[in-house]
């Protein structure tokens, strides 16, 4: 059996560019001042790519249970027709394991712990694994498509492959 571990990557915009964008209060971001003078707005953030096929952008509360690491890493997704992000509401850190997108290889997957702060963009095809909340309860804020069409590819991961994300 083939075993490949995983190690967390902090979450930084460059190091995840292949696979989306980081949504996060950042010196990098066009701030505007908005609301007369007592608010900043960090400006177009993240690609919402959801157009296809005439879709077009919803938001969802996602409510999901803590894993602990070591986790096994058994199945991974895409959505070929957009885009989607993930923003923790409730303040905990998250794992994030991403591969690019195209022809699925589970030897080139990427993982990377999301700050509690930190949202994720998954681009257009990106394959990524569900929400890995760390600690408690997790909700996410998802914007994503909706509209008709096939928008989810779901993969197994060969069964003599063992892959786990570690600390």
């Amino acid at each position: 059996m083939e075993t490949i571990a995983l190690s967390l990557e902090p979450l930084t915009a460059e190091a995840f560019a292949p696979f989306g964008d980081v949504i996060e209060l950042s010196d990098r971001n066009t701030v505007l001042p908005i609301n007369y003078g007592v608010t900043d707005r960090h400006h177009d953030l993240a690609n919402v790519d959801v157009e296809d096929k005439g879709g077009r952008a919803i938001i969802s509360l996602f409510k999901t249970q803590a894993i602990e690491l070591p986790f096994p890493i058994q199945i991974m997704e895409r959505h070929p027709l957009g885009s989607q992000a993930f923003i923790m509401t409730t303040g905990n850190p998250y794992v994030v394991v991403v591969a690019k997108p195209g022809t699925f290889d589970y030897r080139e997957l990427r993982a990377f712990i999301a700050a509690p702060h930190q949202g994720v963009n998954y681009h257009k095809g990106t394959w990524h694994h569900y929400c890995l909340g760390l600690k408690g309860v997790n909700e996410f804020l998802v914007v994503d498509r909706g509209g008709d069409g096939h928008n989810c590819d779901e993969i197994n991961l060969p069964d003599n492959v063992s892959i786990t994300v570690n600390h």
